[in-house]
């Protein structure tokens, strides 16, 4: 780890350790139910044989963690629109919805590893091309949701195709199963704020997650402002804040120095995985490129554990003190419910368990409702 470790692109770890995912992700869900933890969230990933994100197929995984707890909600963040045919998609979710009791919450994202979703067949270079498979995807999936019998026309989908069958020609399809839960809740990530995105957002009341994940964690008012406003103009008017989620990365302990020293290696290898793909803003493509050089990386004046909590993005310190932070992000945004906290990838399993036990403790009760 940290920025003297081994290269990302030098890491191939064996199936055996890449699988352990699976045993990892369930002792952290079963540690999020035990403490009153509200959604465990999953990030669909494919090939990284570096070991970073691990985990294929969400809807898989989403329910068998849900026979493994009895509360805790999993949440998909995301799966993948391009990677998927859409009605597969919402019939996988459709299924995973009865079988856990509306267990599990949906939701879509467009991608952002071009290894992942050109092989897969589908444009992520072209972002254009990307967003417009996505729209009409996502317009698809929520036809199946939504309507008893459905079809559709479009550049990429003719659903269904003109065909013969049992003595008629189909010309509609319903979905079997449509969802239990209705409507059905949708979450997608907020990365560019884009108008074109924040009105699509609106016109399918997808609830945004800002922050979080591999995008730096935090939120500028000025998306907040432009989500809320994009929501008015379709007729969803939200308190500001409302229909969002905020990520944000923390470490407690004893003492923000402490904290500093204890969080830094995982946040150097969050740096190291994630600048070459543009989720560290302000680099210069001399610093990216030092990222994968040990020997450069250090005095390449690389953002810092500091600079993160400075700019908001990382809480680290006494679980007072983080209290006190979120108390301000609750102030700030009146329409705001949730918040997504959690540890970077390539956090050790002991750390994160001893991370979630410490934030339900000292944390989460000076936020729960009466």
């Amino acid at each position: 780890m940290m920025l003297e470790g081994t290269p990302v692109n030098e890491r191939w770890l064996p199936d055996e350790y890449l699988a352990t995912v699976f045993p990892k992700a369930e002792a952290i869900a079963k540690v999020m139910d035990r403490t009153g933890y509200d959604t465990y969230w999953l990030a669909e990933h494919h090939f990284q044989r570096e070991g970073y994100e691990c985990i294929p197929n969400v809807l898989m995984l989403a329910l068998h963690l849900c026979h493994v707890t009895r509360n805790i909600r999993i949440g998909c963040g995301f799966n993948i629109a391009p990677m998927w045919h859409p009605i597969r998609m919402a019939e996988d979710y459709a299924t995973v919805d009865w079988l856990t009791g509306g267990r599990v919450v949906f939701g879509v994202g467009r991608g952002y590893h071009t290894r992942e979703v050109e092989s897969f067949g589908a444009p992520m270079l072209d972002g254009d091309a990307n967003r417009e498979l996505f729209e009409e995807q996502v317009d698809l999936i929520f036809k199946a949701f939504n309507e008893r019998a459905f079809s559709h026309q479009g550049k990429h989908y003719t659903i269904p195709p003109p065909v013969p069958y049992r003595g008629y020609e189909v010309r509609e399809l319903t979905l079997v199963p449509r969802p239990k839960t209705q409507p059905v809740e949708c979450w997608q990530p907020v990365v560019s704020a884009s108008p074109r995105a924040l009105e699509f957002m609106a016109k399918h009341g997808i609830k945004g997650l800002i922050g979080g994940g591999a995008a730096a964690g935090g939120a500028s008012d000025k998306v907040v402002h432009a989500f809320r406003e994009a929501r008015a103009r379709a007729g969803r008017e939200t308190e500001l804040g409302g229909d969002l989620c905020i990520g944000y990365s923390f470490h407690i302990a004893d003492s923000v120095e402490q904290g500093i020293k204890e969080a830094t290696p995982f946040f150097e290898e969050n740096i190291k995985m994630f600048a070459p793909l543009g989720f560290v803003p302000g680099l210069t493509p001399e610093q990216i490129d030092a990222t994968g050089d040990p020997k450069r990386a250090r005095g390449a004046n690389l953002p810092t554990l500091r600079h993160a909590i400075k700019a908001g993005t990382w809480f680290v310190g006494p679980p007072e003190l983080i209290t006190e932070q979120l108390m301000a992000i609750q102030h700030r945004y009146p329409g705001l419910e949730v918040v997504n906290v959690g540890q970077v990838v390539g956090t050790p399993q002991a750390v994160i368990l001893e991370q979630l036990e410490r934030f339900a403790a000292q944390v989460m009760p000076a936020f729960k409702r009466g």
